[in-house]
């Protein structure tokens, strides 16, 4: 049995109509709410306004490092004693670095992997309550938060304990007003971040059957979800898997698809989940090739096997990639050319990627050419 070390959010509430019991959570932390919602928080007022707010950023896009800076000085300056984060990904990223950082955290890029100082985040932080209104992060239960650097045209984390919730609450009602392509692109996120743990080089027994067990959900409900929007049964697999997702990454790590995709994010500008997209097929294949041919008794590939039977019922890692290559024809996903990368970047980009954090899960250290084929094959 692996030894490992499991860290989470405090509490996890799961379930349809979980929301409303946000008020209360909140008033066990403290008075003064600092709220970050997304560009739209009329989206959110009927959760907001049972709040005591005493400040609120809305962030239109995915977060940026001056994002980070204009809402710590609004939070401090509000004198708030909590943060609450309702919305995607993006919202609840900067809702942790502002809940990391309120306190005593100095500016965000003195604590950024890769291009910044890289120093410890504070150990302590105002408290966080996470509320996803999309299923694709799993950011309510991970330790770090993704900022852009629109000068270094790079995403990388911020890192600490201290980002964990103190409650994350998620509840599949607040996904079903999704637009289908948010949808389709966070779920595929989701399901990615189940696959990458369960093969990283840090997995341990928990992370297998979390991450597993998020697939089954993926593989059941993904298609119905996007198809069927109001379906609850589906958007509840979804939040389900996205949970997983983010549980097992915090736990394991990802790998090549999350590490080409923070570069990539900062070069093109396109959503996170649509890049995700484009890479999870030919990242699996390259990676399943070099395991076969470099390290064929790599435990990895039993995770690819675990993986194909969860997706697909059927234990053969050939099943994996048909059903990955049938998704993408059926959601008729674009391209890397299609969400607007060069080619003349693809060795700037892969160059970049090689020092990303997430490439340190990757079952196996990827050569240069490697990369460069996957994102050829990924184009």
């Amino acid at each position: 049995m692996t030894d490992f070390t499991f860290a989470t959010a405090a509490k996890i509430r799961f379930g349809a109509g979980a929301a409303a019991e946000l008020p209360a959570f909140s008033a066990e932390l403290g008075e003064r709410v600092f709220l970050v919602t997304g560009a739209n928080p009329q989206r959110t007022e009927n959760l907001a306004g049972k709040l005591s707010v005493v400040g609120t950023f809305g962030v239109a896009d995915e977060p940026t490092f001056n994002d980070a800076r204009a809402a710590v000085a609004e939070a401090r300056a509000a004198k708030a004693d909590q943060v609450v984060g309702i919305g995607g990904g993006a919202v609840l990223d900067l809702a942790k670095a502002v809940a990391a950082l309120a306190v005593d955290g100095g500016d965000p890029m003195d604590h950024a992997e890769v291009i910044g100082a890289g120093r410890s985040m504070p150990a302590r932080g105002l408290p966080f309550i996470a509320v996803p209104t999309t299923a694709g992060t799993g950011s309510e239960v991970t330790a770090n938060a993704v900022l852009t650097s629109q000068e270094h045209r790079v995403k990388v984390s911020l890192r600490s304990p201290a980002m964990l919730a103190k409650v994350a609450v998620v509840d599949p009602e607040l996904t079903v007003t999704c637009p289908a392509d948010v949808t389709m692109y966070s779920g595929i996120d989701a399901l990615t971040q189940c696959l990458e743990p369960l093969t990283s080089r840090f997995t341990n027994p928990m992370v297998e059957a979390l991450a597993l067990a998020g697939l089954r959900a993926a593989g059941r409900s993904l298609l119905r979800a996007v198809d069927q929007g109001e379906d609850l049964e589906a958007r509840s697999d979804m939040a389900f898997c996205s949970l997983m997702g983010g549980l097992s990454l915090a736990n394991a790590k990802l790998g090549a698809v999350h590490g080409l995709a923070g570069v990539l994010g900062g070069v093109t500008g396109a959503p996170h989940g649509a890049i995700c997209a484009a890479l999870l097929e030919p990242v699996t294949a390259g990676n399943i090739a070099a395991l076969l041919e470099r390290a064929p008794k790599h435990l990895a590939l039993a995770g690819y096997l675990n993986a194909a039977e969860a997706l697909t019922g059927h234990r053969q890692i050939e099943a994996l990639g048909t059903w990955l290559g049938e998704l993408e024809h059926q959601l008729d996903l674009p391209g890397l050319d299609d969400l607007g990368l060069d080619r003349f970047d693809h060795g700037a980009v892969v160059d970049q990627a090689m020092k990303a954090s997430s490439m340190k899960g990757n079952p196996i250290d990827l050569t240069r050419d490697e990369l460069l084929a996957i994102l050829d094959a990924a184009a």
